[in-house]
């Protein structure tokens, strides 16, 4: 495919199959990382910005601002779509439109809004609150009303499988169904029997989350495939690998007073530019700078 040819859009990805596997980036790097390795779209993590930006968990801390812009920067580093993290949709229903109007300005082609109270907190962590249903309802009309293009997905979760069972959960999902969402999201089943059995319930794609260390079974993307879902998220696995090593190198240097060792374990001065396009950038500068001093005209 060239530069110029348009990408299948995340919508028909979705409707034609395979699952539609999507890692999570938590900047403009990893996001390049993201596209580089194959991937056909890319997960703007909100617990990925709150770690990168804030060095802070996914509990409610990060503004609509702050995730706006960070939306904005991955979408500009990368031609695939853009899946991203609208947390509540920061408020109300009004809230929630400006969220998908900006969201969607700022490149996304998918935003997930979820039916907790706020502030939130991570769908793996306990003492969750949520909003009524029917308030949730009201907010993705709204979404579905703000969305500048029918291409846009809007992807509701529920947090409810914790707070309120499963029967309630799927009752809340086939609600927001009803009331315009494109994909549903249960948040943290604990087995494969509850994620079967939410797939066959609701008659809209479902979309899988994988927590590494969270509540939910870590299953392969043909395992997930199986059960029904459509498309699954590996939100935190880019941030969480990148911490490991991160910590490592700075363990290392500590000890070593040096970084030598860890060589063959990194991209060097060269490779890293190469990962975010220094060769082609500089390639389009030349063609705007003067001509050397001397050289003919055509």
């Amino acid at each position: 495919m060239t530069e110029t040819e348009p990408l299948p859009t995340l919508r028909s990805r979705i409707a034609h199959g395979p699952i539609v596997v999507v890692p999570g980036a938590y900047d403009a790097l990893s996001a390049r990382l993201v596209e580089q390795a194959g991937f056909p779209a890319v997960y703007a993590s909100g617990a990925g910005a709150s770690y990168s930006l804030l060095g802070a968990p996914d509990i409610g801390l990060l503004s609509f601002a702050e995730m706006r812009d960070q939306v904005a920067r991955i979408a500009n580093a990368v031609r695939i779509p853009v899946i991203a993290d609208g947390d509540t949709g920061h408020g109300n229903a009004l809230n929630v439109q400006r969220t998908v109007r900006e969201f969607e300005a700022a490149g996304a082609a998918a935003i997930q809004l979820e039916d907790q109270t706020f502030p939130k907190r991570c769908g793996h962590l306990s003492e969750k609150t949520l909003i009524p249903p029917v308030e949730m309802e009201g907010k993705v009309r709204a979404a579905v009303d703000a969305r500048r293009s029918a291409e846009t997905l809007i992807i509701a979760r529920t947090d409810a499988l914790a707070v309120e069972g499963a029967a309630a959960a799927i009752a809340r999902l086939r609600a927001y169904a009803g009331a315009g969402a494109d994909l549903l999201f249960l948040e943290a089943p604990p087995d494969v029997d509850t994620m079967r059995h939410a797939c066959a319930a609701l008659d809209r794609p479902m979309m899988a989350n994988m927590v590494e260390g969270g509540k939910t079974p870590l299953l392969t993307a043909r395992e997930l495939e199986e059960i029904g879902y459509r498309l699954v998220i590996f939100p935190g696995a880019g941030a969480r690998v990148a911490a490991y090593a991160l910590r490592e190198l700075y363990t290392t240097l500590g000890r070593e007073g040096s970084t030598s060792s860890l060589l063959d374990r990194m991209l060097l001065f060269d490779d890293l530019n190469r990962v975010v396009g220094l060769p082609e950038i500089r390639a389009t500068g030349r063609k705007y700078e003067p001509a050397p001093a001397g050289a003919r005209t055509p």
